[in-house]
């Protein structure tokens, strides 16, 4: 059998609609926090005794993290100055349900574990995370992919603020509870991944226990190609992206293999870090980052990278080492670096390119060199870390951790995380999962997906297409409350799968669009308050966070009476009198409906509209 062009697994991370996990504190965001405690993490050992890579190289940073307390939505037990109270016990029975929605096998005892994490996302330095369920399985479109496992476990804090030598973070997200599935190596292409996303976040909300909107599901992708490594992009919130990242992950292995390749073909040697101070080429430099940076008592270091000239940035930008190295680079705090495949530019003269390399006595045409202006420590510290990347470039795609971007590639993070990062959670008890549990749950297991479509079907007369659709969207409760409500089902299922579209389409945020908001529309469209044509451009009107009511105002879209349509229809067809004679009368219906609803703008329904229009022709020609 061939070898696949690529692997990839996903993680998905459903926050559950409870309370927090380890407390009775409510489980929402806040827009304000109070107050502030400060702290520095630093990584431990694990019970085997080895620091964790990611911890180790998080703690380097040094930097500092500060916590904003939320009223009602933290507590002791959040700032880790309180050990944990009893575990949430609707979030366990809703990770059970889940777990066996994926035929997945659940542990006789339940355990939580400490994770190290020291990036400041979690007070007290680990993430506790339990093993619940292990080898289920889902169907996507005909094909088994496997369920490592299903844990729950607490989500992080909530980022807000970030200067150079601390992050601030807000506690209301800490502690919610989480569902973390995990699939085996089992996606082969970039669409396939989505679809996967897709079937499990449909199978999580049709539990009815889990948070929707944005932020509440993200998904991190781990993805490896032959001869590269498995890279693990986190945090990943779009799903229409996914495809994407999974794309620019695998076009971005294969360049750096071929960097590789190059570089084993010139017969380049690993290169010592030998920083040499050039602040004196660059003093008169019109650059504003070098000029800021001599002006902030900085220095401008370099290092000569030999037989790296063309693979930083070459092949019209299809070799990127030098943005590899960037990122690395970044981490140290420096805004960034310049390598000699970018320049001349960014205020850098060809002049001082030229100094420069004579200066280092770079003579072969694939010599390269890289400069950093900082502080000279920063500088020292960043470059150190570029040539390491450098290095690495000689022999294999290292493993690491990106953060997705919003254009659908990454950028490095830190190193991946290693076994050495768990040890046990000694101040949660074990949770003993018994038989009868299981089949009382066993018993009462929500619809499936393909059940409620099913359902949708018979019960509100909508094709199988559609009611797939609706199910994929998470729009079956509000579809079916319109529909049972209001008696609006085609106007429903139009909204949700024709204009929610188009407004994205348009790239409008619909994320305004509540389910309260949009029953207030649907409500005041079933009280004849405006046309159903006029729909769409209330509802992109409310995506302005707006409500129905003042729309409705500021668009002038107020319904009108028979009597008042009637008139303005008069005047159209007196002003057209001509044209309707020369169609023969009734034939000019069709043609004069868009003048007609374009002056009544949407204050009233299209058909009774046609009606209002062919009395008034049948009455201008005697019919």
């Amino acid at each position: 059998m061939a070898e696949p062009e690529m692997i990839c697994g996903i993680e998905i991370h459903q926050q559950l609609d409870t309370k927090k996990l380890f407390c009775d504190c409510e489980s929402h965001l806040c827009e304000e926090g109070h107050g502030s405690v400060y702290r520095r993490l630093r990584p431990t050992t694990s019970e085997t005794g080895e620091i964790d890579r990611a911890a180790l190289a998080q703690f380097q940073r040094n930097l500092g993290y500060r916590y904003q307390s939320v009223d009602g939505a933290s507590c002791l037990v959040e700032l880790d100055e309180e050990p944990p109270h009893g575990i949430n016990s609707n979030a366990m029975e809703t990770t059970l349900i889940f777990s066996e929605m994926m035929n997945a096998r659940v542990v006789d005892e339940v355990h939580f574990m400490r994770k190290i994490v020291v990036d400041g996302s979690n007070t007290s330095g680990f993430q506790r995370t339990a093993l619940v369920a292990t080898d289920g399985e889902i169907d996507v479109n005909g094909k088994k992919i496997s369920i490592l496992s299903v844990c729950l476990e607490e989500d992080a804090c909530r980022k807000v603020e970030t200067t150079d030598a601390e992050i601030t973070y807000r506690l209301d997200r800490l502690g919610i509870p989480l569902i973390e599935v995990a699939t085996g190596p089992d996606i082969r292409t970039p669409e396939e991944c989505m679809e996967v996303a897709l079937r499990i976040g449909t199978l999580l909300r049709a539990t009815k226990r889990v948070k929707r909107g944005i932020g509440t599901i993200r998904e991190d992708l781990n993805i490896s190609i032959p001869g590269g490594a498995r890279i693990e992009i986190k945090g990943v919130q779009e799903l229409r992206l996914l495809p994407l990242y999974v794309e620019n992950e695998v076009n971005r292995q294969k360049m750096l293999l071929r960097i590789r390749d190059i570089l084993q073909e010139r017969s380049v040697k690993e290169v010592p870090f030998e920083p040499v101070d050039v602040t004196d080429i660059f003093k008169d430099c019109e650059s504003k980052v070098i000029q800021g940076a001599l002006k902030d008592k900085g220095k401008v270091i370099a290092v000569r990278l030999p037989g790296f000239s063309g693979v930083m940035n070459g092949d019209g930008g299809k070799l990127r080492l030098g943005a590899e190295m960037a990122q690395r680079a970044r981490t140290k705090g420096v805004k960034g670096i310049f390598h000699s495949d970018e320049l001349p530019n960014y205020g850098i003269e060809q002049r001082y390119v030229d100094s420069l390399r004579e200066y280092l006595g770079m003579v072969n045409e694939h010599d390269a060199f890289v400069i950093c202006a900082a502080k000279e420590k920063r500088a020292k510290d960043a470059l150190e870390v570029a040539v390491e990347r450098a290095n690495i470039a000689l022999k294999e795609v290292p493993e690491e951790t990106r953060d997705p971007l919003p254009d659908g590639t990454s950028k490095y993070s830190r190193p991946l995380p290693g076994a050495a990062r768990m040890y046990p959670e000694t101040d949660v008890p074990p949770t003993e999962i018994t038989r009868d549990r299981m089949s009382h749950i066993r018993e009462n297991l929500p619809e499936l997906p393909e059940e409620i479509e099913k359902r949708l079907v018979s019960q509100y007369g909508i094709n199988a297409q559609q009611a797939r659709q609706i199910v994929r969207q998470d729009n079956t409760d509000l579809f079916e409350k319109i529909s049972n409500e209001y008696d609006l089902t085609a106007v429903a299922a139009t909204t949700f799968l024709n204009i929610y579209g188009e407004l994205e389409h348009d790239g409008i945020d619909i994320s305004p669009l509540t389910d309260e908001k949009v029953m207030q529309a649907f409500g005041m469209l079933k009280d004849g308050r405006f046309a159903k044509e006029a729909l769409p451009a209330l509802l992109r009107e409310m995506c302005a966070g707006t409500d129905a009511e003042k729309a409705i105002k500021k668009l002038g879209l107020e319904a009108v009476d028979s009597d008042e349509a009637s008139k303005i229809i008069a005047q159209i067809v007196r002003e057209r009198e001509d044209f309707i004679r020369s169609k023969g009368g009734l034939a000019a219906i069709g043609p004069l409906m868009g003048p007609v609803m374009g002056a009544l703008r949407g204050k009233i329904d299209g058909q009774k509209a046609n009606e209002l229009l062919s009395a008034e022709i049948k009455r201008l020609m005697g019919i």
